[in-house]
C-alpha cells in the first residue's frame, strides 16, 4: 500500500497502461476495457525480455506525445527508470521524507520548550483529536491535579460521559516499566479505566509489556507518534503548499 491508501499494484498497472497506449500498443475502446493493437501483437511475437520506457521510445507516437512537455517528461522518466517507481510513488516517497524531517524538527523544538508549554501542547493535540470537550475545559484540568502520578484529567467526549487521565513526560530517556506501573496505580486509585501516557522520548519493551498485562486501558504515545499526530491534526505546523493529483473522469465522456 502507498501512504495515500492506494495499492502499488494498481498504480503501476495504470501507468503501464498509459505508457503503452501512448506508444500505440494498447487502445481503450470503451470505459474499463483495453485491447491490444496489431503493433502490440507484433511486440509480443518478438518476445522482448523487457518492455520499459526505454523500449517504448522507439515508437514515434510515444515521442510525439511527450513533445509538449518534453523536459518534464524526460526528468520524470529518468527518475522512474532509475528508481523503479511510478510518479505517484516518487511523490509519496518525497512527501514521506519531508514529513520525517518535519517530525524530527518538531521533537527538537518541543524538547527546547518549558514543561508548562509541553502540557499546553498536549492539551491542544488531544482536543484537536476530538477529546476533552472544549479547549477551555481541558485547559483547566490538565496541569493542575498533579495527584499521585496524574498530570491531568480531560473529558473523553463533549458530553463528559467518561474521563481520560493523562501523564505527560518531556523526557530524553526512554520511559520504563516502573513509570507505567506508577501511572496504572494512580488510575486504579481514581477508579479510572482509561489513560494516555505521552512522552517526547520512547517506551522500553518492558513498559509496553506492562501496558498489555494490566486491566486499565492505557494508550502509549511516544515522541515519533506525537509528532505524526501533530502533523495530521495541524498542531504547531502550517501548510506551505498543496498539490492536487487528478485523473481523467471517464464517466464524464460516456454519451447517452
Amino acid at each position: 500500500m502507498l501512504p495515500s491508501g492506494s495499492r502499488t499494484f494498481d498504480n503501476r498497472v495504470a501507468w503501464a497502461k498509459s505508457y503503452m497506449k501512448k506508444a500505440g500498443l494498447l487502445i481503450l475502446p470503451r470505459r474499463g476495457a483495453f485491447r491490444i493493437t496489431d503493433r502490440g501483437m507484433e511486440i509480443i511475437n518478438q518476445a522482448p525480455q523487457r518492455i520499459d520506457l526505454k523500449f517504448l521510445r522507439q515508437f514515434p507516437e510515444y515521442e510525439a506525445a511527450s513533445t509538449k512537455k518534453k523536459e518534464i517528461d524526460r526528468v520524470s522518466e529518468e527518475l522512474e527508470e532509475k528508481t523503479g517507481r511510478t510518479p505517484e510513488e516518487s511523490m509519496e516517497a518525497a512527501y514521506k521524507r519531508i514529513n520525517n524531517d518535519l517530525e524530527n524538527e518538531l521533537l527538537q523544538t518541543i524538547k527546547s520548550c518549558s514543561p508548562g508549554f509541553f502540557e499546553r501542547l498536549v492539551v491542544e493535540l488531544i482536543v484537536k483529536m476530538g477529546y476533552g470537550g472544549s479547549r477551555q475545559d481541558a485547559g483547566r484540568a490538565v496541569g493542575k491535579t498533579a495527584d499521585g502520578g496524574i498530570d491531568g484529567v480531560i473529558k473523553e467526549d463533549k458530553l463528559g460521559l467518561d474521563n481520560v487521565y493523562i501523564q505527560a513526560k518531556r523526557w530524553e530517556n526512554p520511559v520504563s516499566r516502573p513509570e507505567i506501573q506508577k501511572f496504572a496505580g494512580a488510575l486504579e486509585g481514581h477508579r479510572a479505566r482509561k489513560g494516555i501516557f505521552i512522552t517526547t522520548s520512547s517506551f522500553t519493551h518492558g513498559a509496553r509489556e506492562c501496558v498489555a498485562g494490566i486491566e486499565s486501558r492505557i494508550v502509549l504515545i511516544d515522541g515519533d507518534e506525537m509528532a505524526e499526530l501533530m502533523i495530521d491534526f495541524d498542531v504547531g505546523v502550517s501548510t506551505v503548499a498543496s498539490y492536487n493529483v487528478k485523473k481523467i473522469d471517464m464517466d464524464y465522456f460516456i454519451e447517452d
